[in-house]
């Protein structure tokens, strides 16, 4: 059996942490790297230690030591530091499964353009469940194309910095696709004082931040006699961690390019 090398970034983090420990968990599967920032107090122990285990990998600034032995970098961080490592990871051979959301249009083009140079997997949310609910909205909206108001609803942590998240916006892109519309044209982030009636053709985003909620998505079709809400709601980031396990193992045999959780899942 072939063991496929992993490195963590973000290594002391909470997904960084769930990341490790299903790593270790897996027969396939090696870790061989943990990364995290110069200021973490983590720096230099070992990546395990969280578990009482002794891995033999420390848990490095150093994107030369922290990546020498990985076949694969799998990064939930921030655009910033996930920017910075794949231009490492481009120039140096290592395949990148990116679950880092928040990206600026220059960010997404650059992953782009290191995806010409290396394996890339990026998607907003690495969990199969909810990748098969976009696969599920994509049906519904071409089913309720007509007479129905589409409004996406997300809900996490009080530590989450984006909004709406990365999974929110995905749901929309995917509805408005399936509509042939693009999001940028029709979705509405914000409602407050006389808003007017409401525009048939928006998709409409509301955003709730609060406590330690891992991940709450739902999509309301709303029409005239009824209503269906599809929705995903996470209670564990074990779910993440395995779905990026699974795309790491997607880019085993790939040299380049740039793919999602829908390739990873045989959507395509």
């Amino acid at each position: 059996m072939t063991v496929l090398n992993i490195a963590v970034a973000g290594a002391s983090g909470r997904m960084g942490r769930m990341l490790i420990e299903a790593i270790l968990n897996a027969d396939d599967l090696q870790l061989a790297g943990a990364l995290d920032t110069p200021t973490s107090p983590s720096i230099g122990t070992d990546a395990g230690l969280f578990l009482g285990k002794a891995t033999g990998v420390l848990i490095e600034s150093d994107l030369a030591r922290g990546l020498a032995k990985a076949d694969v970098l799998i990064d939930f961080t921030r655009p910033e530091g996930t920017l910075k490592h794949l231009e490492y990871c481009a120039a140096h051979g290592v395949k990148v499964v990116i679950g880092t959301t928040g990206f600026e249009p220059e960010g997404k083009a650059a992953i782009a353009a290191y995806a010409e140079k290396t394996a890339i997997m990026a998607a907003p949310n690495m969990s199969v469940g909810v990748n098969v609910t976009m696969k599920l909205l994509e049906m519904a909206a071409k089913n309720f194309s007509h007479g129905y108001d589409i409004e996406i609803i997300e809900a996490h942590h009080r530590f989450k910095v984006d909004a709406p998240s990365g999974t929110a916006l995905k749901m929309g892109e995917v509805i408005a696709d399936a509509l042939g519309k693009k999001l940028d044209d029709v979705a509405v982030y914000a409602r407050e004082g006389v808003t007017g009636e409401r525009d048939p053709s928006s998709i409409g985003f509301a955003t709730v931040r609060g406590g330690d909620i891992i991940g709450d998505h739902t999509v309301l079709f709303a029409g005239i006699g009824e209503r269906i809400e599809i929705s995903h709601k996470s209670s564990s980031r074990v779910s993440y961690a395995m779905g990026s396990l699974r795309a790491a193992r997607y880019l085993a045999d790939k040299e380049t390019g740039l793919y999602d959780m829908q390739d990873v899942l045989g959507f395509k």
